[in-house]
């Protein structure tokens, strides 16, 4: 039902004086509403006061019954409440528990409860939908907010041709839990929904399904599939990323359609516990220097010196284990990457997001039907990026051959910037040079910094830390090794970061300043644009402020990006907005 069909029915409503003295007809309206549509409430608010606050009251009043039926739930014996909070507010309710004596925390979800009717009208209506849904003709690529709206138009169908009756509150209900299961992630859902999830996995059946929590880490949670539940949803799921899956081929990886990853497998022969899906979520709002900066990952020298190296051509790889943010920090300094530039990136499953529009990203793709034919691998898309110019060349992951090609395009000036699975720096290029990656020692001299990161525990609480930036000062003439200088290092006795400490001859210099004095990198880039010794302090000094300032007024992306661009255009406009 569109906004204007629900504004026209409920001014149809409101013209009849007994309708207006029960709230019969308005009850029986309202589950068919939009009630948290922007463009109804504006259109509400041309009605006359009385009979908005007629309409509203009914709404507040099915709102608040739907809200306090899931949010007067019992804590498990055992449990106290830590945290609770909404998601898909007003249906579902996240409860984080905590157990004393086992000294671990539960993930609690609560959903509206079903008694006897509804659980049989939900049964009864969903039948009813597979053939309503048969015949309804929907059009490929149709995105899930344009499959619910639909969803929800054949339940009103379906609930008038039967002519079913029951409280709105019950409809509302039903209508949930049938979007949930039939066009959302079911079970799943509210985790699906939750932005403080970051990823979900499922060992087996019968076993809870554990999140990783920003706040409380790796977290078990009250939901668990049996085994006819959980084959059935591991093949849903791989459905949804355009994939098969199924016991000749049990196990897939894949691309859900807002860009979080997921790897499953079916039945018990691969994974003895039976099926399994782990799905790694992709965050919908961008992740910024600022961001990161706040969160303690980086310093805001660290950033500045960082972005000097962007906006200067200085290829840089991220290295570091699972899950230690290698790619949220990629993808956070590509934000420098001034707006015109020409930008080619190229990954397994699309993570990346930048704003730029001289962009050119590449995403691998498997084999037809089991063969060969139509494979295109990173190597094939890297050696075709490097013949469109680009002036930024972004690869997601290095682990293969395309390594090679990578260190071929850094060597003939092509600005790169990749992530690596290695712990440290000395790990990186032992990794890197010996097979089956092979890449000589002259072709490494190309790479100008290391930024090596973990997950490191502070306390009981898990976070991601830069450990180092490291400087590749080429090979050694002497004992013709990789020689490198480490220009920044994290204290984890005091969760502090430190420049490199050389003593100077001058008293009472900034730590900035002696960043610069040893950074190899940093005098080149003052070298390149003309620059004295004072002026490349002051471009380091300047960067750092506007980064500092930015990360303690927490601006959004969208400011973050456009200081930036005004920064690179008119960097005294930028100064005076910030006070600098």
């Amino acid at each position: 039902m569109t906004v204007k069909e629900q504004v026209k029915l409920l001014k149809s409503l409101l013209d009849s004086d007994k309708n207006k003295s029960e709230d019969i007809a308005l009850t029986s309206l309202l589950p068919a509403l939009d009630v948290k549509s922007r463009a109804l409430k504006r259109e509400l608010h041309n009605l006359n006061s009385h009979n908005l606050e007629y309409v509203e009251g009914g709404i507040n009043r099915l709102l608040e019954g739907l809200e306090g039926g899931i949010s007067d739930f019992s804590v498990p014996e055992g449990y106290r409440e830590v945290e609770r909070y909404f998601v898909n507010k007003p249906y579902a309710v996240v409860s984080i528990l905590y157990n004393d004596d086992r000294d671990e925390y539960l993930y609690y979800v609560v959903e509206p409860g079903l008694n006897e009717v509804e659980n049989f009208f939900l049964a009864d209506i969903e039948d009813k939908l597979e053939i309503t849904l048969l015949f309804t003709e929907v059009e490929e690529g149709l995105k899930r907010s344009e499959k619910e709206k639909i969803l929800r138009k054949k339940i009103e169908e379906v609930v008038e041709r039967y002519h079913i009756e029951f409280e709105p509150a019950s409809l509302r209900k039903i209508s949930y839990y049938l979007v949930r299961d039939l066009i959302q992630f079911g079970k799943i859902d509210v985790l699906m929904r939750d932005r403080f999830v970051e990823d979900i996995s499922c060992d087996g059946y019968n076993i809870p399904v554990y999140v990783y929590h920003w706040k409380y880490g790796s977290t078990p949670t009250n939901i668990v599939f049996n085994e006819p539940e959980l084959d059935s949803f591991v093949v849903k799921i791989a459905q949804k990323g355009g994939k098969h899956l199924s016991l000749s081929e049990p196990m897939v990886g894949i691309t859900l359609e807002d860009g979080s990853r997921a790897q499953l497998s079916l039945g018990s022969e691969i994974t003895t516990r039976g099926s399994t899906f782990t799905i790694r979520r992709f965050r919908e709002v961008l992740i910024t220097p600022a961001d990161l900066i706040r969160w303690g990952t980086f310093t805001p020298e660290e950033m500045a010196y960082l972005w000097l190296c962007v906006e200067n051509g200085k290829s840089i790889l991220f290295v570091g284990g699972t899950a230690s943010g290698k790619t949220t920090s990629l993808n956070a300094i590509a934000l420098f990457i001034p707006q015109s530039a020409k930008i080619v990136t190229i990954e397994d499953t699309r993570e990346l997001r930048l704003p730029h529009e001289n962009w050119i990203p590449g995403v691998t793709r498997a084999s037809f039907m089991g063969s060969e034919r139509g494979a295109v691998d990173m190597y094939e898309l890297l050696k075709v990026a490097l013949r469109q110019r680009p002036e930024y060349l972004i690869v997601g992951e290095v682990r293969g051959k395309e390594a090679m090609t990578l260190f071929q395009a850094m060597s003939t000036g092509h600005t790169s910037f990749s992530t690596f699975h290695a712990d440290s720096v000395d790990a990186a290029i032992h990794r890197l040079e010996y097979p089956p990656l092979s890449i000589p020692r002259s072709m490494l001299q190309a790479l100008d910094v290391f930024s090596v990161q973990a997950q490191v525990f502070i306390g009981n609480q898990r976070v991601r830390r830069n450990l180092e930036i490291t400087e590749n000062l080429g090979i050694d003439p002497t004992t013709r090794n990789i020689k490198t200088r480490r220009i920044f290092e994290w204290n984890p006795a005091k969760d502090t970061f430190e420049g490199l400490n050389i003593p100077l001859h001058a008293k009472k210099k900034s730590s900035s300043h002696v960043t610069i004095m040893v950074s190899e990198v940093l005098k080149e880039i003052g070298r390149f644009n003309a620059w004295s010794g004072s002026q490349l302090l002051d471009e380091f000094e300047t960067r750092t402020k506007l980064l500092k300032i930015m990360a303690e007024r927490e601006v959004t992306p969208q400011e973050f990006i456009a200081t930036i661009r005004t920064f690179q255009a008119n960097p005294e406009k930028a100064k005076k907005e910030y006070g600098i």
